[in-house]
């Protein structure tokens, strides 16, 4: 049963106590509000201010644990946290580890300050949670896939475009790379894990994934770069920086060009593409 007044005491004490600053937001010349306004969580959460504010005040429909899910992640809840408005909300709390979606507040938080460079935030399936502006300019927005199609390995065996964005001297070695790292997710999360199922699914869909799997190998991985074939500034070799949350098994990935050199200068470019493009979708 839904708890409607811890519900909302919960939730106007969390927006109380964050910042713009510890949210990726700035925070303006004439702001008088000590924490976030209603309005900036709504957005966090992809949700209506209106259906939000009546949250707050103790009004509104049952939210579903979808919405919860949003509002915890927005509001970047710990674990803990966000359990507990699970419950107050009258849900059961999800589950923990490597199936959970909830990105760790410490790992947003450094996510939030990265605008200069692409990075995004992967399950150990490699499903994108989280892109900023830069990196949805260089591979397009990896969010918006549904089912199977959320894990790059699922894609690069399945959508010969995909490869596309990809040097074709590297495809070799991203498939046995994908191939690789599903067959250690298998053997760690066991034959009923998702990654279990992913593996069984590429199995009947993919020749050379069936190929690649009856090889057996382990370990492999990519070179210090990894070169992308970004169809308006070409040729692009970016290094990929990785930080691990081994609670949750989730990968903060930063792409980064050396300064000065050509990929550099692409990258660059590239931000100011992204930008126009956000500009006129707005």
């Amino acid at each position: 049963m839904i708890d409607r007044v811890g519900l909302a005491e919960f939730l106007r004490r969390r927006r109380g106590s964050l910042q713009p600053e510890d949210v990726g937001l700035p925070r303006g010349e004439r702001r008088r509000t000590s924490g976030l306004r209603r309005e900036e969580v709504a957005t966090l959460c992809h949700i209506s201010a209106d259906y939000y504010s009546r949250l707050e005040r103790e009004r509104g429909p049952h939210p579903s644990e979808q919405m919860i899910a949003s509002i915890a992640q927005g509001l970047h809840l710990s674990l803990d946290e966000r359990d507990h408005l699970f419950r107050l909300a009258g849900h059961r709390a999800p589950a923990r580890g490597s199936t959970s979606e909830h990105v760790s507040p410490g790992m947003l938080r450094i996510f939030d300050r990265l605008t200069d460079t692409p990075a995004e935030i992967v399950t150990e399936l490699g499903q994108t949670l989280r892109q900023n502006r830069l990196a949805v300019a260089l591979t397009g927005d990896l969010t918006r896939y549904k089912g199977p199609a959320r894990s790059i390995g699922y894609r690069w065996f399945t959508d010969p475009s995909w490869r596309a964005l990809y040097h074709p001297d590297d495809h070799e070695l991203h498939s046995r790379v994908f191939a690789s790292g599903l067959r250690d997710r298998v053997t760690l999360r066991g034959p009923r894990s998702e990654a279990a199922r992913l593996q069984r699914l590429l199995l009947e869909v993919s020749d050379e994934f069936r190929t690649l799997w009856n090889e057996h190998e382990i370990g492999v991985g990519y070179e210090d770069v990894k070169r992308y074939v970004h169809p308006e500034v070409g040729l692009l070799e970016l290094t990929c920086q990785v930080l691990l949350d081994p609670v949750q098994s989730h990968s903060l990935l930063v792409y980064t060009a050396v300064p000065g050199s050509e990929s550099h200068e692409k990258l660059q470019l590239l931000s100011v593409i992204g930008d126009s493009r956000i500009r006129t979708v707005e």
